[in-house]
């Protein structure tokens, strides 16, 4: 025999939630150390797809507002983009979410 009472025996059911990747943007600032040209180079070195037009365009906005972004995407991407970025002597803002 079986016998079951009231919240013997619940199911759960399995919630779907998605949870996206966090987002960031990286962001080089405008100084007086680094030449366009430096910038530049930086950019399509580091920055995947950057292309040579799309570099200058972000170096003349770099010294025209005093910064650019430059990527966003997955944070850990961003992170890694801004300190290659910082490591050529680059002038990084922090690291924003996205």
């Amino acid at each position: 025999m079986t016998s079951s009472s009231p919240g013997a025996a619940s199911v759960l059911e399995r919630q779907s939630t998605t949870q996206h990747y966090p987002q960031a943007r990286v962001i080089v600032m405008d100084d007086d150390v680094n030449t366009f040209e430096h910038v530049v180079e930086c950019l399509c070195k580091i920055i995947p797809g950057m292309n040579s037009d799309r570099a200058w365009a972000l170096a003349r906005r770099i010294d025209g507002e005093g910064r650019a972004e430059v990527w966003c995407g997955p944070l850990e991407q961003a992170e890694l983009y801004h300190h290659q970025l910082g490591s050529e002597g680059l002038t990084m803002a922090p690291i924003e979410r996205c």
